[in-house]
């Protein structure tokens, strides 16, 4: 059984995935972020998924595109080892904060929303 549970905190959204994301589950992800306002930060806490493949990493990359296409971050929390590997592999790490709490993936939005704001120097 696959859900997703979505909830609009003070200050991010939380998504969390609940179950194998995968081809016959990643479709219900893609509703969920869908079917809300893209939020300015957005926290993906998968510490309930214990496997992703490439359909659950569309569904994946579909809501952070989304979001940063409305001026958001994501950031993403708390994977399983063997997630993380298929995000690491992948270079999930490489384009958004992967972190191992929900807690450090706000403080990494929070660092993001520090270094937009910072005057940069040529």
């Amino acid at each position: 059984m696959f859900t997703v549970e979505y909830e609009t905190l003070p200050h991010y959204a939380l998504c969390r995935p609940i179950g194998e994301l995968d081809s016959s589950t990643a479709q219900q992800l893609r509703e969920a972020l869908g079917s809300q306002p893209a939020p300015r930060r957005l926290v993906i806490d998968l510490s309930q998924v214990p496997f992703v493949d490439s359909a659950g990493l569309g569904a994946l990359i579909g809501g952070i595109r989304r979001t940063r296409e409305a001026g958001g971050d994501v950031a993403i929390s708390a994977p399983h080892r063997e997630v993380l590997a298929v995000l690491r592999t992948t270079g999930f790490d490489r384009i958004l904060p992967v972190t191992a709490s929900v807690e450090e993936a706000v403080a990494a939005l929070d660092e993001l929303d520090v270094e937009a704001h910072r005057p940069h120097h040529a």
